[in-house]
């Protein structure tokens, strides 16, 4: 088995850190330590901390699953129920003492690094755009009212989904996690 490059330790760590402790507190000694690599290293692969913070975003994103939404051979509305319990299951192992990185970063640092604002950005348009399809889908087959733009309530569920990780968070409960389940699947997505 080839081993990781010293690059790609670097950026599993960064994403460890910055999604535990937030973007300010997570140091770039603080990340080394944990990819196990000198410090000095960081420097041949990154021109600066917010660099390394938008390579994270990028790795962080491509483990959300968005491709589970696309799953057209799974009905959309059990498409989306099980991506939602995806991300439900991972907060909860974790004990609720993580939220989502692109909801950290978008709370922590876009009002001072427009670089990492433009990458939260397109991260949750990514984020929307997929959910929004498996919406549409719905709505194409009369699972899911037409009512409400796919878009719209896409980009709804992607906030109620960010604010009910700060409520868990901040409880340190997953009891949070269910009203989302309650509206968005018994009364939104019906």
């Amino acid at each position: 088995m080839a081993r990781r490059s010293m690059r790609e330790q670097i950026v599993d760590a960064a994403v460890d850190r910055f999604h535990a402790r937030g973007f300010n507190a997570a140091g770039v000694k603080d990340i080394t330590d944990t990819a196990g690599v000198p410090k000095g290293s960081f420097y041949n692969h990154f021109s600066s901390k917010e660099d390394l913070a938008v390579v994270a975003l990028e790795k962080y994103g491509a483990s959300r699953r968005l491709q589970d939404l696309e799953d057209t051979s799974v009905e959309p509305l059990v498409r989306l129920r099980r991506y939602f319990e995806f991300l439900r299951d991972e907060i909860v192992d974790l004990k609720c003492t993580r939220g989502c990185l692109f909801g950290d970063f978008g709370t922590e640092i876009v009002d001072h690094s427009e670089v990492i604002r433009e990458a939260v950005g397109q991260s949750l348009q990514r984020w929307a755009t997929a959910l929004s399809g498996a919406i549409r889908e719905a709505q194409e087959t009369g699972t899911v009212s037409a009512d409400i733009d796919a878009e719209t309530m896409a980009r709804f569920i992607l906030n109620a989904w960010e604010g009910t990780l700060i409520s868990a968070r901040s409880d340190r409960s997953a009891d949070a996690l269910n009203p989302f389940f309650d509206v968005v699947f018994g009364t939104l997505l019906r």
